[in-house]
């Protein structure tokens, strides 16, 4: 189960353009939202580990980001 809102996932889809939204969209993308961010941070950890730090930081968000593309 995701943590992420309905709500939330709802304002992304509308924010898009999208004038009505089903349940089942908002379930369906609060799942991938959460399993793309769980891959990106396992990613991005490996890069904090191979640099050393315990602290991850956006830069390695977005480094995780650009290697997945």
């Amino acid at each position: 189960m995701t943590e992420l809102s309905h709500t939330a996932v709802e304002r992304i889809i509308k924010d898009a353009g999208v004038e009505r939204v089903s349940k089942d969209t908002k379930e369906t993308l609060a799942r991938l939202m959460d399993e793309y961010g769980t891959l990106l941070a396992k990613e991005a950890k490996k890069m904090s580990d191979h640099a050393g730090r315990k602290t991850l930081r956006g830069d390695d968000i977005r480094m995780a980001a650009e290697m997945i593309k």
